[in-house]
């Protein structure tokens, strides 16, 4: 890399450092389009990082899980607290970039020098997530968020993925929605640190609290473990948010004194390294191989000449040769 391109990099991480929404900006953008620059960008962030709570909000389409997270802003704001927020949208089909645009849905804090609101396409990345999405929490975590909340596209079932990825996964259902039901088929009550029911005034939020709790019940937690608070919300006016943010911080003060939070964060960078590493080998093998290898091997394998473990071999030698 030229010398211009690192005084760049570290211009624009000092800047990010400073709380210039631009820098941060540009260098959520570099990550997104997998720059060249990439690698320094991360190897200047690394030593600002690891602060940052990171929050994760998933659940059904129509539950209001961006109502909610511009609620939760207005109560971590009112604590003092720098905000990142990390809205992953489908991807629109013809340009690639995001559909919904939370940040139009977010207008109370379009002005708030505090708080950094990034639309993420998730480019038909399974799991509701972006493939960027790890790279980009290290951005605002060096740019001294406190508090970095990613909500998820809501796609169902893929959507657990989160649970990797975030310190605290609240899951929010919503009453006249069939939540309890889809709860269990989308294995969320497997993941969720804290459950939320938004729109707690409409009728049925009682019920849903009570299947919520039964089905939370069947499941087998060790001596010690957390269990996952039920917290009822109007996010519209911001009734019942300010005790979510309360268990959120109870969530935070077990994770640390078990020592999970630990194992969680080495988790994820884990999968973080396994996902950059495959991400190589694939580039690496397609530019000295391209597609010929993997098509003969593909042909083989439907021929019955070889079994789908052997072919896989033969690929990985080639890659590794």
């Amino acid at each position: 890399m030229s010398r211009r391109g690192a005084q760049s990099v570290d211009d624009l991480v000092g800047r990010a450092r400073e709380g210039d929404a631009r820098a941060v900006a540009r260098l959520i953008s570099l990550v997104e389009d997998e720059s060249p620059l990439l690698r320094e960008v991360m190897a200047a962030l690394v030593p600002h990082t690891g602060n940052a709570q990171v929050i994760g909000i998933t659940g059904s389409p129509g539950v209001g899980k961006s109502t909610s997270t511009n609620a939760l802003v207005t109560e971590l704001r009112a604590q003092h607290k720098r905000v990142g927020v990390l809205a992953v949208d489908p991807s629109s089909p013809f340009s690639g970039g995001a559909l919904l645009g939370d940040r139009v849905r977010m207008q109370d804090h379009a002005l708030d020098r505090e708080v950094y609101i990034r639309s993420m396409a998730s480019r038909g990345h399974l799991g509701g997530l972006a493939w960027a999405t790890p790279q980009a929490l290290r951005v605002l975590d060096a740019a001294g968020c406190d508090v970095i909340l990613v909500e998820t596209v809501g796609v169902g079932q893929s959507e657990v993925e989160i649970a990797g990825m975030a310190d605290t996964t609240m899951v929010l259902l919503a009453p006249g929605m069939g939540d309890g039901i889809q709860a269990a088929k989308a294995g969320i009550l497997e993941i969720g640190d804290l459950y939320v029911i938004n729109k707690a005034d409409r009728d049925g939020a009682d019920q849903v609290r009570r299947d919520l709790r039964s089905m939370l019940a069947l499941g087998e937690r060790r001596e010690g473990a957390w269990r996952p608070p039920i917290v009822k919300t109007v996010a519209q006016t911001g009734e019942g948010v300010a005790e979510v943010v309360v268990e959120i911080d109870r969530h935070r003060e077990h994770l640390e004194s078990s020592g999970e939070m630990e194992r969680r964060r080495t988790r994820r960078a884990r999968d973080e390294i396994e996902a950059i590493a495959v991400t190589a080998l694939r580039a690496r093998w397609g530019d000295v191989h391209g597609h010929d290898d993997l098509d003969t091997l593909a042909e083989a394998v439907v021929s019955g000449a070889k079994d789908p473990y052997a072919a896989a071999d033969e690929l990985l030698q080639l890659v590794s040769g």
